[in-house]
């Protein structure tokens, strides 16, 4: 059987460029390779495209994914033409933050008609801005928290009054969020005013838009989904903190978390968390992966918190831990993946581009 030609990118100018390149070396050591003849193409942190061509060995060495004396080129070149010759058959981001899970590449490939794992423009988009997420959240009937948005440059000019605005809606403590970012990078959970401002300080380093939410003692739960336009569901797993804020120190470094799967809930709700995983999932359009993040009071009120279209995807990972817990090893849901990509890119060309004279 002729392999088929995959291309997996990763790095990227964020943040979370080095959970990236973690996501990349996991994927990359447990994708099939008998199956798949793949590139890779390293987006350094600031833009540069490199790439190398046909990875066969294990990545032991986690900075060898680094790219540095590799082929370079045009970025459309790099893009349609395979170390096999011709298009690829899938290509496969890994990137999270901006210019990855934001819809900008995804509208690259596009342009450029190339099947891609993951969700579409929109639903990267709009997953990604936590403001315009709360809005479609809405819409669709999902219970929420109360919050407060704004942006740097209102901020700059009405401190005060903003200021006055969150302590009038919210109690502390509240936590801060930019509004494009992900892997709680530049988020803050603050106890009084002198926090509230350090954090939005903080947070303003990283986005012109802020959301600040009301803050609630709550279990953090969390749904993955698997799909197109017949999503399935996990059952719900926990995050289990021995800190108080799950921030990206926490996550991926000092390793103070554990996941509780499936988590100790009662069926009833269990049933309605994946329910509206589901809703969340449809609202902003989505496709290939999501993983829905809600919190669970202790009597049983059910809050959405927010979607990631494109969730911490390490073999140790909540999501592809989700999806093992459902019999489905990391390597099966690699491969499910591009199949749902390649799935989503051939119902697109049903679509008619020109009107018959």
């Amino acid at each position: 059987m002729s392999k088929e030609a995959l291309c997996i990118i990763y790095g990227g100018k964020s943040a979370e460029h080095d959970v990236s390149i973690l996501t990349a070396q996991n994927v990359l050591n447990a994708i099939d390779k008998a199956q798949y003849q793949i590139d890779i193409i390293y987006i350094t942190n600031d833009g540069q495209w490199k790439k190398l061509e046909n990875i066969t060995d294990e990545i032991k060495d986690i900075d060898t994914l680094r790219l540095e004396e590799v082929k370079e080129g045009q970025i459309t070149e790099m893009l349609t033409t395979s170390s096999k010759g011709g298009r690829y058959d899938v290509v496969f981001p890994l990137l999270h933050g901006p210019n990855g899970e934001d819809g900008t590449i995804q509208g690259l490939f596009e342009v450029l008609d190339i099947p891609y794992v993951g969700n579409g423009v929109l639903a990267a988009a709009s997953s990604m801005d936590k403001l315009v997420m709360k809005q479609l959240f809405a819409h669709r009937g999902l219970p929420q928290l109360p919050y407060v948005s704004f942006l740097r440059s209102e901020y700059e000019k009405y401190q005060h009054n903003i200021l006055k605005l969150v302590q009038d809606k919210l109690e502390f403590p509240v936590f801060v969020k930019p509004a494009n970012l992900g892997s709680s990078v530049g988020i803050s959970k603050c106890e009084d005013e002198a926090a509230l401002i350090r954090g939005i300080e903080e947070a303003f380093q990283f986005d012109r838009k802020l959301v600040i939410e009301q803050g609630v003692n709550a279990r953090e739960i969390e749904v993955a989904v698997l799909g197109n336009d017949y999503p399935e569901t996990t059952w719900p797993g926990e995050v289990i903190k021995d800190v108080s804020f799950y921030d990206y120190k926490a996550k991926y470094k000092d390793g103070n978390v554990q996941l509780s799967i499936p988590a100790e809930l009662d069926q009833e709700v269990q049933m309605t968390l994946r329910d509206m995983a589901i809703e969340a999932f449809k609202a902003t359009d989505c496709s290939g992966l999501l993983r829905a993040d809600f919190f669970v009071t202790e009597d049983q009120q059910i809050y959405i918190n927010e979607t990631n279209a494109m969730p911490g995807f390490t073999a140790y990972s909540m999501y592809p831990k989700l999806w093992e817990n459902m019999g489905v090893s990391y390597s099966e849901l690699i491969t499910k993946l591009i199949e749902l990509a390649k799935e989503r890119h051939a119902d697109k060309h049903l679509n008619k581009y020109r009107i018959d004279e």
